[in-house]
C-alpha cells in the first residue's frame, strides 16, 4: 500500500470510528472498581533489590505484593520454582526482545526473529498460568515510516494470533514512546483492526502522561485494557531536564490525577491487576513503601 493509499483509508478510518460499532465494547459492567479488590503486581525489570530470581520473588512477597509480572526468555524452570515457593501469582509476560527486534522493522528477517520472540512470550505466559503479554509492536523513526509500522506489524502479529487464541493468552499492545499510537482513537482502530478479544491494550498511566490525560484513554479505551502499570511522571521535571526525567519522581508525586484515573477505572469496570512500574524498590523498604503508595491510590 503506498502513502496516498494509506492517507485515503486513515481519513476514512476516522470517519468510520465515530460511527462504526466497536469490537468488545459495552454499557454493561460486571461490577465496579469499587466493588472489587484490586491485586498489586510489580515488574520484575524495576524490582531493584536482591540478585537471584528467588530472592526478587521474596522480596517482594515481603513488601506485600501479590505478583510479579515477568519478563519473557528468563529461565523458565527458576520462574516457576520463584512462583510457587513465595505462592505469588504471574499475571502478565513483558516481552523482552520486541525493542532489538521490533515488528515493524524493515528487514523481514528482524520481523521473523521478532515473531519468534513473541512466541516464545506466549509459551512463557502459558507456562506460568499467566494470562496476558505486554507487546511494544513496532517503532516509527527516520527508517521506518508510520504506516509502514502500522501495516508491518498489524501483520506480524496475526501471523501469531492463533497460538494466542490456542494457549488462551492476549497480547497486550503498549504505548512505550515508540512514536507510534499517539491517541486513545488511534488505539482503538490498532486494535480494532485484529477483530479479536486476544489483542487488547495495556494502558502505562505514566508513558501516556506525555501525550495527554490516561482518564481520557482509560474511558475510550474501555473494556479493551488487559492490564494496568502505575507509574507516575512529571510534566515539570520532564520540561527541564528532558523527557526521561520525568520519571524520576515517587508515585503520588506527579502529575498522574489517580482519584481521575481510578474514577475511570471504576467507570469502565476494570478490577484486575494493578502492576507498578515505578522507581523506588531498591531495597525492602523501598518496595514496601510502593505497596502503601499504591494501595492509597486504589482508595482514592
Amino acid at each position: 500500500m503506498n502513502r496516498r493509499e494509506f492517507a485515503k483509508k486513515a481519513v476514512m478510518s476516522s470517519a468510520l470510528l465515530a460511527t462504526a460499532p466497536r469490537f468488545g465494547l459495552s454499557n454493561s459492567h460486571i461490577g465496579s472498581a469499587s466493588e472489587k479488590n484490586f491485586k498489586i503486581g510489580i515488574m520484575y525489570a524495576t524490582i531493584g533489590a536482591g540478585e537471584s530470581i528467588s530472592e526478587k520473588f521474596q522480596l517482594s512477597k515481603e513488601a506485600g505484593f501479590n505478583g510479579v509480572e515477568v519478563m519473557s526468555h528468563m529461565n523458565r524452570e527458576e520462574v516457576l520454582k520463584a512462583r510457587d515457593d513465595t505462592g505469588l501469582d504471574i499475571p502478565s509476560v513483558c516481552g523482552s526482545k520486541h525493542w532489538s527486534l521490533p515488528l515493524s522493522s524493515p528487514d523481514k528477517a528482524t520481523r521473523q526473529k521478532g515473531r519468534e520472540a513473541l512466541k516464545v512470550a506466549l509459551e512463557d505466559a502459558k507456562a506460568y498460568g499467566a494470562d496476558t503479554v505486554l507487546l511494544v509492536p513496532g517503532k516509527v523513526n527516520g527508517s521506518v515510516s508510520y504506516d509502514n509500522c502500522w501495516y508491518r506489524s498489524i501483520e506480524e502479529i496475526k501471523k501469531v494470533l492463533p497460538l494466542a487464541e490456542q494457549l488462551n493468552v492476549t497480547i497486550a499492545i503498549e504505548n512505550v514512546w515508540n512514536n507510534f499510537i499517539l491517541s486513545p482513537m488511534e488505539a482503538v482502530y490498532y486494535l480494532d483492526e485484529f477483530s479479536s478479544p486476544y489483542v487488547k491494550f495495556y494502558m502505562d498511566c505514566g508513558n501516556i502522561l506525555r501525550y495527554g490525560w490516561p482518564e481520557q484513554w482509560i474511558k475510550i479505551l474501555d473494556r479493551r485494557i488487559a492490564k494496568v502499570h502505575f507509574k507516575e511522571f512529571s510534566r515539570e521535571l520532564a520540561n527541564k531536564k528532558g523527557n526521561s526525567a520525568g520519571f524520576n519522581v515517587q508515585l503520588r508525586e506527579g502529575d498522574v490525577n489517580w482519584p481521575a484515573v481510578m474514577d475511570a477505572l471504576d467507570q469502565v469496570g476494570y478490577t484486575g491487576w494493578v502492576t507498578l512500574e515505578q522507581r523506588g524498590g531498591d531495597n525492602l523498604e523501598g518496595l514496601k513503601d510502593l505497596v502503601n503508595r499504591t494501595k492509597k491510590i486504589i482508595s482514592s
